[in-house]
């Protein structure tokens, strides 16, 4: 095709971002990882460091060598890194286990360059011994090659990645030398350098046959290898070119000197884009990595990573689905129609998120490096703008169609051929069908960007952007926010400002503005009134996205792929992130035939993710409050979507239309408990498979019944979901409750049965099967409690259990075990035992009596006093005194105990007659007696304290009156005692009185009392 654009070129202009600065000692290589955010610094004090550039940190660090490592080298698809130092040796690590792997002396002088094989298992070494050797890591680091030819130190070697069985080397004796694999000797010999050669490096792709030097002469220079001439020679340089390369991405070359700069230069034009000083002093180093725009450099005083504009896809795609796409300065088409999906009801094609097999198809070459490109509205052209130039191809065949210089481009989003271009700070102009038709001078201090849609957007440097009407040029309004990106709606009536941390949706009224332009009423200072109206705020950060009726789809900086409706915001599916955990994708289109939406990887991998168009519309009807539109367009949203309608439904607040709707029986369970439907949700448990009956969340689910039913009251479903769900615990406290004995016997059974022994505990206690707790303390060698337990209620069986207590603890301890007393051993320490198997033989006796019936609730009140009774003391206070039991004088007959059961007479004859009372009669008649007894002896003894209360009191009175007596005594004994010291001390103050005066009289001359 003909060359239809301008000659002259405007500057990259991409934006240099440090990523890294990690201070060290002098760093003599680097290299950054393919697929890890890492550089690999080799220094000169004899360490290898690896740095992440996302955070900053160092992520592991070598110690090799106590001499300088001049070269080190990631060798990804093994995991190690390679590096060589001036003990002549190379050594390998795996930089995962941080495991040495090999180590080996190399060469005879010291190893200046590594190189790794893009394929095969090679690796090639140059030193000062001017000689190249080839290794191969399959045979255990085998030299299989050695190269010779140079007259001076080899300093670098490179593979040609278009032809990768030969390679180039530099060296101090001014050459450049091309190999072959199969040879010693070198192929030819490019020679044009005045001093010593320190590096090289092929271009990256194959359309152009150039190999890259740096030289001690402070050059630069291209070298065609096909015509062994030198292209171009790039100079600016003050000191030693130390590296070179072409930037695998980026049309850019890039040359590192000793005079502390790196040079950055355009490969194409080999103009001078910028110079770049981090003050830290000579620089020695440089590394690029394919799949990203970072660039690493090693100075004397550590290493620096930068980002050399963005690394975001530059790609498009028309609402037809196909993909346009840069790669480099390469133009490439592909279409995703049909490619995830078959279009078969039953498959589902290509499951979400992976990568489309799609076939790329070459549409050629652009004259300029592509930084943005667009489809226009309908498709039929693309837009590729960078260099400070745009270029308008057909979108089939990349034809030209119109260029220009511009600092930004954007498209109508109705006009065919309507577009706007910033052509300065603060001169915007509209063409209209490829022709310029207004030209817009913003109100604002800098037009520092543009955005397309149904308005022209000017991105005002006072933060705000202003909007103007395509047709007229007038201005419409400003919106006081700063926004990277301005997203409008297919219909125009809705807009989304995306800033940096949250995002602004409008509604545009394009009636109101196109009225208001017709009529003139326009003010140039605010625009047209009611214009835009904010509909809400989204917050989050917001990389890129796609309108969808009045749904927003988009990525976050977080890696998720979310949806917005009505500004509820939904979570499709979190994305893959870099390294720093920031998105990696972009986001293309929307394809409404296959409800898919299409992102694109910085990588150029296209994926999928299926939203169905209906779901999206249903969505938006139930924001608007529109359920009739809803439920008109439910039919069209197959049942495997419900679901997530219902959880949209469920987060709106809508959580009966929501239990209506949805099919999954998890949701529809929890909805139910949610709104109290138990019926629903114990019919939605009966229906559990036979093989998740079992299941932990099968069990948690019979749980969360049986409380929602216990908080209805309904007991029965509650006893039903307790038994389903083995929620003993429940049940313990369920039958408790209740006093439910037959559920009480059966819950001890089953707990007993499922190893829950403390419920099974319990629940035997509380319905007195005291021998069954017995068992269970025994089963679980819990044989001191056992022991203790019998003492308290199975006096019968602490014999059977302290034998087994002795028997286990003899086992630790034979000592304590002897220690151990029984009642059958030690009978003195156990006093009242036989009373105590009296007294289980009667609580026996009496379960056996109330074990058809139970003792009834309503015997409580009357009942519960005998809690508290001792029935030891009782039995004792119940049994005859010694006096009772000895034998009654008869006139007629001596009655003789012979035994427990039978009753003998002796009459004056000496005949034995049998007894004439029967043995419950005799008992009946002791008992009585007994009774009798008792009350006497307690009359009497009532009688005997009431006496001795009575004395007491007595003695008390009289107490208390002698006590009356003292004190009033005590009172006119002191009285008396006070009445004499008065009188006492008015005599001798009147005594006082007269020997002063007296004394006065009697010498009057004496002054001794006033010399005093």
């Amino acid at each position: 095709r003909t060359k239809t654009r301008r000659n002259d070129t405007m500057p990259l202009r991409l934006d240099v971002k440090k990523k890294l600065t990690a201070q060290s000692e002098r760093v003599k290589s680097v290299d950054i990882h393919p697929t890890e955010p890492w550089v690999l610094a080799a220094l000169y004090s004899g360490n290898v460091m690896i740095w992440d550039y996302e955070t900053g940190g160092c992520v592991k660090s070598f110690e090799l060598s106590d001499l300088p490592v001049r070269c080190a080298k990631f060798l990804a698809r093994k995991q190690w890194f390679l590096a060589a130092s001036d003990d002549m040796r190379i050594r390998v690590f795996n930089y995962n286990t941080m495991e040495k792997v090999k180590e080996f002396e190399a060469h005879a002088d010291y190893i200046r360059s590594l190189e790794v094989h893009p394929t095969l298992p090679y690796v090639l070494s140059s030193s000062d011994d001017m000689t190249i050797k080839l290794w191969d890591w399959d045979r255990n680091f085998d030299c299989t090659q050695i190269f010779e030819g140079h007259s001076h130190y080899v300093m670098q070697v490179k593979f040609n990645p278009k032809d990768t069985n030969t390679f180039a080397s530099a060296s101090l004796d001014r050459t450049i030398k091309i190999w072959g694999l199969g040879s010693h000797t070198p192929h030819y010999t490019l020679e044009g350098h005045e001093r010593g050669v320190n590096c090289i490096d092929y271009y990256p792709s194959g359309d152009k046959p150039y190999i890259l030097s740096g030289a001690d002469d402070r050059t630069v220079k291209i070298w065609d290898y096909q015509t062994k001439s030198i292209v171009h020679s790039l100079e600016g340089h003050d000191h030693n070119v130390c590296a070179v390369l072409f930037h695998p991405k980026l049309p850019l070359i890039a040359s590192a000197s000793e005079d502390g700069t790196v040079r950055i230069w355009q490969s194409t034009t080999y103009r001078a884009e910028t110079t770049l000083n981090y003050g830290m002093e000579r620089a020695w180093a440089l590394a690029a990595s394919p799949n990203t725009n970072k660039l690493a450099i090693g100075f004397d005083e550590g290493c620096v990573c930068i980002e050399l504009g963005s690394d975001d896809p530059v790609a498009s795609m028309d609402t037809t689905g196909k993909v346009v796409w840069a790669s480099n300065n390469e133009i490439k088409t592909a279409s995703v129609r049909g490619v995830a999906s078959t279009g078969g009801e039953d498959d589902e094609g290509l499951p979400d998120g992976e990568r489309l097999p799609i076939i790329p198809r070459d549409l050629g070459a652009c004259e300029l490096y592509p930084q943005m490109l667009k489809h226009n509205c309908n498709g039929r052209f693309v837009a590729v703008c960078g260099d400070g130039e745009f270029i308008i191809y057909t979108a089939q065949a990349l034809r030209n169609k119109a260029f220009g210089q511009a600092l930004d481009f954007v498209w109508s989003g109705s006009g065919t051929g309507d577009y706007a271009i910033r052509e300065s700070t603060n001169l915007v102009k509209i063409f209209k069908n490829f022709k310029e038709s207004q030209t817009i001078i913003p109100a604002t201090t800098s037009a520092d960007g543009l955005f397309g849609g149904h308005l022209v957007g000017v991105k005002g440097g006072d933060s705000g952007v202003l909007f103007y009407d395509w047709d007229s040029g007038e201005f419409v309004m400003k919106i006081d926010v700063s926004p990277k990106e301005v997203y409008w709606s297919d219909a125009g009536n809705m807009v989304l400002l995306a800033c940096e941390d949250t995002a602004y949706v409008l509604t545009h009224n394009a009636q109101v503005t196109a009225n208001a332009i017709a009529m003139g009423q326009v003010s140039p200072e605010d625009g047209i009134e009611g214009s835009f109206d904010l509909l809400y705020e989204i917050n989050d950060t917001i990389s890129s996205g796609k309108w969808v009726g009045d749904c927003f789809i988009y990525v976050n900086n977080k890696g998720r792929l979310n949806y917005s409706v009505g500004g509820q915001i939904q979570t499709l599916v979190h994305l893959d992130t870099s390294g720093a955990g920031t998105t990696v994708h972009t986001v293309l289109g929307y394809l409404a035939k296959e409800d898919r939406v299409y992102l694109i990887d910085k990588s150029l991998n296209i994926v999928s993710y299926r939203i169905m168009l209906a779901v999206l519309q249903y969505q938006t009807a139930v924001m608007r409050g529109d359920f009739d539109a809803a439920n008109e367009l439910l039919p069209n949203i197959p049942e495997s979507e419900y679901t997530m309608v219902a959880r949209f439904l469920e987060s709106q607040g809508f959580k009966e239309e929501a239990l209506a709707v949805t099919t999954d029986p998890d949701h529809k369970f929890d909805l139910a408990l949610e709104l109290g439907h138990i019926d629903i949700a114990h019919s939605l448990m009966l229906e559990t498979p036979e093989e998740d009956k079992e299941t932990t969340d099968t069990m948690t689910k019979w749980k969360k019944l049986s409380d929602a039913a216990l908080k209805d009251t309904n007991l029965e479903l509650c006893e039903a979901a307790s038994i389903a769900s083995n929620d003993f615990s429940g049940l313990l406290l369920l039958y408790s409750a209740t006093g439910n004995l037959e559920g009480m016997e059966k819950l001890a059974k089953l707990a007993r049965e499922d190893g829950k022994t403390n419920v099974a505990f319990v629940s035997n206690l509380l319905c007195g099967n005291v021998e069954a707790c017995a068992d269970i303390l025994i089963e679980t060698k819990r044989l001191p409690e056992a022991a203790f337990f019998a003492r308290t209620y199975l006096p019968s069986r602490v014999d059977e259990i302290v034998g087994m207590w002795k028997e286990d603890l003899a086992s630790i301890s034979e000592t304590a075990a002897k220690a151990l007393a029984s009642p059958s051993e030690n009978p003195d320490l156990f006093p009242d035992h036989e009373i105590a198997l009296k007294v289980e033989q009667m609580f026996l006796a009496q379960r056996a009596a109330t074990s058809d019936s139970g003792i009834p609730a309503s015997d409580y009140m009357t009942a519960k006093d005998d809690l508290e009774l001792n029935l030891i003391e009782l039995l004792k206070q119940r049994a005859p005194p010694p006096a009772a039991l000895a034998p009654v004088a008869s006139p007629e007959a001596d009655v003789v105990m012979v035994d427990a059961g039978e009753v003998k007479t002796e009459d004056s004859g000496g005949e034995f007659q049998d007894a004439a009372m029967s043995e419950s009669e005799a008992l009946k008649a002791e008992e009585a007696h007994l009774e009798a007894e008792q009350a006497r002896i307690a009359a009497a003894a009532e009688l005997e304290a009431e006496q001795a209360r009575l004395a007491a009191e007595q003695a008390a009175d009289a107490e208390l009156e002698a006590e009356q007596a003292r004190i009033a005594a005590e009172q006119a004994a002191a009285a008396e005692a006070k009445r004499l010291e008065e009188e006492r001390l008015a005599v001798e103050a009147a005594e006082a009185a007269a020997a002063v005066e007296g004394g006065a009289k009697e010498d009057d001359l004496d002054d001794f009392g006033d010399d005093w």
